[in-house]
């Protein structure tokens, strides 16, 4: 019951960042609705992340008795959300846009397409 919980408010929270994010990578950038929806934004991953830590893995093999290696993205989002905030506070542009790239095909595009492997609710849900 708690995992399922926990899957649905992971899915709450990742969802619009499907959207919010690539928005946010093809849209006009620096202007005021770019810096918040960019907040909302890195808030929803920071969020998502914490929420995936907690579902235990249950597809392929299995570490400490919790974690797979789909986890490993939560570490990625753990990492470069604070670092591409901290780069953009400090003037540095590109090493922000790189880090957003990056959190984006690695957080959304690449652990989201594991989401549909056989096994995991996604899948179950559209296949």
């Amino acid at each position: 019951m708690v995992y399922d919980i926990l899957m649905y408010l992971h899915l709450a929270t990742v969802v619009p960042c499907v959207f919010m994010g690539a928005y946010l990578l093809f849209a006009r950038k620096g202007g005021l609705f770019h810096r918040k929806l960019g907040a909302i934004y890195m808030v929803l991953m920071v969020i998502t992340a914490i929420l995936a830590l907690f579902m235990e893995a249950r597809v392929g093999p299995v570490f400490l008795g919790h974690f797979g290696w789909i986890h490993l993205f939560c570490f990625l989002v753990l990492w470069t959300v604070p670092t591409a905030f901290l780069a953009i506070r400090k003037g540095k542009v590109k090493s922000h846009q790189r880090k957003m790239v990056l959190l984006y095909i690695g957080a959304i595009l690449i652990a989201g397409g594991f989401t549909f492997s056989p096994g995991r609710f996604l899948h179950e849900l559209f296949f």
